[in-house]
């Protein structure tokens, strides 16, 4: 990628604006946040004060970017070279200091509108998860955006160096032809997400099935912090099954498990010539010996190591399948990926790199979790129409 650091702006002040600004600032000669719009004069100097990046009341201040040369956007066109699926690039960026491409990091009901005023200004778009909040503005968002190829969706979950390595081998055919996966880990888009890639479907209709039970269960963590308390309290588990005509995916979630320490998370891939277990691989040698194979991860700083505390690459069977390129920042494997995303985006708009997430794939994610959600609620199957994204 070319040697400048990706600019970006975000739309929006709260706390997933803060993630970006922080790993911008973990990583300046990679990326760089040109500003954030604020409505609120107040929150806008509370930002300037406490993210050390400038505050925009505007989405046009944030366009023009501190001394630009140019008109916002005009860098950017929907005429996007086919190979790469990236909007109109010069190359390298200017040095104006405004944007290569902004990011709407507002509510749900928000984003679309957010998205749709960018891509009436021919600016690149990262849109949050999901981009938008139920199935008619999915539609209504695709009708007024997708054409444009200026919309990709910032779903970091594949780049996650686990999964990255995962889908890696399952590129490579180690277990076969993938017939079925089990996931529990994240929610709803983000697991569809991670379920699609890994059966290697695309737009397909799919046939959910789900149910969701409450149990006691403590929830002693959470992005607040620590509860202090170790009260069972009710929690839903939704668990559904999705049929993708011959390919299954099983989603399993509980309330809170992202940071619950009291549920874990587990991931089991089965293919055609074996199987993957969170990190455990098996499959056969030759015809009477099958063998396991652990995907094992470098990190460092346990014991005398001195390196720092992170994550350096993952192994199988000696080679390694995946790499983190931003060794020396200290970040967490979800930062990793996040990270991997924006510069994955800040390539594609200098027309250096195809698309990192289209807007279709995330219409897709969102279209089949609300079908879970429906299922669960109505107690009946629920098979997805083939939409306008579909491609």
């Amino acid at each position: 990628m070319s040697a400048a650091p990706v600019r970006f702006g975000l739309v929006g002040t709260g706390w997933r604006s803060e993630f970006f600004v922080r790993l911008a600032q973990k990583l300046p000669d990679r990326l760089t946040v040109t500003g954030v719009v604020s409505r609120s004069p107040e929150r806008a100097a509370e930002v300037e004060a406490a993210w050390g990046v400038p505050a925009c009341r505007s989405i046009d201040e944030l366009l023009a970017g501190p001394g630009a040369s140019e008109s916002p956007g005009s860098p950017k066109s929907p005429g996007a070279p086919e190979s790469s699926g990236a909007p109109e690039s010069s190359g390298a960026p200017e040095s104006s200091g405004a944007p290569e491409f902004v990011i709407p990091s507002v509510p749900w009901s928000v984003t679309p509108e957010v998205t749709k005023d960018l891509v009436r200004r021919e600016v690149p778009v990262l849109a949050e998860t999901p981009p938008a909040a139920d199935l008619e503005g999915l539609r209504d968002l695709w009708r007024e955006t997708g054409g444009s190829g200026l919309v990709q969706v910032a779903e970091q979950y594949p780049l996650m160096p686990g999964h990255a390595a995962r889908l890696a081998l399952l590129r490579e055919g180690v277990i076969g032809e993938v017939t079925s996966v089990q996931m529990s880990s994240t929610h709803l888009y983000h697991a569809v997400s991670l379920i699609r890639h890994t059966l290697g479907v695309g737009f397909e209709p799919a046939t959910v099935t789900a149910r969701s039970f409450t149990a006691p269960l403590a929830d002693p963590l959470s992005r607040e912090g620590w509860a202090d308390d170790l009260t069972p309290k009710d929690a839903a588990t939704t668990i559904a099954l999705m049929d993708f005509g011959g390919r299954t995916g099983l989603y399993d979630f509980t309330d809170n498990q992202w940071w619950n320490p009291l549920r874990g998370r587990r991931m089991v891939v089965r293919g055609s010539l074996g199987e993957i277990v969170d990190d455990q691989v098996v499959r056969m040698a030759d015809p009477r010996t099958p063998v396991e194979s652990p995907l094992v991860r470098r990190r460092t700083g346990t014991d005398l190591n001195l390196e720092g505390s992170e994550l350096h690459h993952i192994t199988f069977d000696g080679r390694v399948v995946y790499r983190n390129e931003f060794v020396g920042a200290n970040l967490s494997e979800d930062d990793l990926a996040v990270v991997d995303l924006l510069c994955r985006t800040g390539a594609w708009v200098r027309g250096e790199a195809p698309e990192p997430y289209p807007l279709a794939e995330g219409c897709q994610d969102h279209q089949i979790s609300l079908a879970i959600e429906e299922s669960a609620r109505t107690g009946t199957a629920v098979t997805t129409t083939r939409e306008a994204w579909a491609v």
